[in-house]
């Protein structure tokens, strides 16, 4: 059975029918212009995942990625919060426009934790398991109470750094229908690459390279 199944995403009422202790999500918002489809191939994923590794993260660099999230978000008028966060810090946290509600400070909080728990992105593994809570529970065999503090909804992102080991932190948005909040970060961090490459920040900042 499919606790949170993608397809939740488009159901006006925002309500599972299965009996989760979690089964409302908060408003979700759809981006105007159409974004590419990601890819449910679990190992394209994780190359992606890996294919830009910085080689150090800091504050300086969550700001410059947070404010190309935040600033594509405005663009096209959409409510959504954006949080990047080492596993002890945090580095960024702010909403894109008016409109967030208690519940997606919960979702952020869930995303993080499922991303730096299994160094994946939390679309990875929701393609793992289909997008079935249920097996994604039993699979790591996770009480009720455990698993309320995850989710396989996708809009959270992995850190790495060159040379440690592991998931360092986590890129995360709440408010947006998860396949497309997973492609907005990962087009994020696309295009903090080419800034990076053109020696050049919107924050005017040298130190992030």
């Amino acid at each position: 059975m499919n606790l949170y199944p993608v397809s939740l995403l488009n159901n006006s009422s925002n309500e599972a029918t299965a009996p989760n202790p979690h089964a409302s999500l908060p408003a979700t918002s759809t981006m105007p212009d159409a974004l590419p489809k990601p890819t449910r191939n679990v190992a394209e994923l994780a190359r992606e995942e890996k294919s830009f590794t910085f080689a150090h993260f800091t504050c300086e660099h969550a700001w410059v990625i947070g404010n190309i999230l935040r600033n594509t978000l405005r663009s096209a008028d959409v409510s959504a919060l954006i949080h990047i966060s080492f596993a002890n810090q945090t580095l960024f946290h702010s909403p894109s426009l008016p409109g967030m509600m208690p519940d997606h400070e919960t979702w952020v909080q869930r995303k993080r934790n499922t991303v730096l728990r299994w160094g994946h992105s939390t679309w990875y593994m929701s393609c793992q398991f289909d997008g079935d809570y249920k097996r994604f529970a039993e699979h790591h065999a996770m009480s009720g109470d455990e698993w309320a503090k995850y989710t396989i909804e996708g809009g959270g992102y992995p850190v790495f750094v060159k040379g440690v080991e592991g998931c360092v932190g986590a890129i995360v948005i709440a408010g947006l229908d998860g396949e497309q909040a997973h492609m907005v970060i990962a087009k994020a961090v696309d295009e903090y690459k080419v800034l990076r490459e053109g020696s050049k920040s919107p924050m005017r900042s040298l130190t992030v390279k």
